[in-house]
């Protein structure tokens, strides 16, 4: 038996909720079109909304990474490694996108999980990635942790979002 497959179990549940909760956004994203009153904005979708669907994408991603049936461990290792190394540019893409957008001016809440966390999820798969190379058993609980956090940092995100759209801009003035 392979260190993992030891990890099947955690990461079909992790995939499947990272798989529901992309599904779930886009039932979201349909609802809020709805509300009155509310003015899309293509600077704050790219930088609130689109991140949750990459980063519950990526948990997706992880999660058939470590479920397919590898020979080699290097090999995964080497996919996690460039998994995390991507996710670490968008994340700087992201911070971009957060500055330079102008409809509102976020906070440090706003920093932390959509700038900080998943840059810390992404830089635990590259490390973990690397580390496994030479020690699986433990790179795995790295992982298992980073791609928690960015699941957990995407529901937040989620929420926040959409109680944004519901409690704020469904009561702003359409003229103001």
């Amino acid at each position: 038996m392979t260190p993992l497959s030891e990890w099947q179990n955690f990461y079909v549940i992790l995939g499947s909720s990272a798989g529901a909760l992309i599904g779930l956004q886009f039932v979201v994203v349909a609802l809020l079109a709805g509300i009155p009153n509310a003015r899309p904005n293509e600077e704050g979708g790219s930088a609130f909304a689109t991140p949750n669907i990459v980063h519950f994408g990526v948990v997706l991603l992880v999660s058939g990474v470590i479920a397919a049936p590898w020979h080699e461990n290097t090999v995964v290792a080497a996919v996690l490694m460039i998994i995390g190394a991507m996710g670490i540019i968008y994340c700087l893409i992201v911070t971009r996108r957060l500055r330079g957008q102008t409809r509102y001016k976020p906070e440090f809440e706003d920093w932390l999980c959509h700038a900080i966390l998943p840059l810390i999820s992404y830089a635990g798969v590259t490390a973990c990635g690397y580390v496994g190379i030479w020690f699986m058993t433990p790179a795995l609980f790295g992982i298992s942790a980073a791609t928690l956090l960015l699941l957990f940092t995407g529901i937040h995100n989620a929420w926040d979002t959409a109680t944004y759209h519901v409690f704020v801009q469904r009561h702003k003035d359409p003229n103001g």
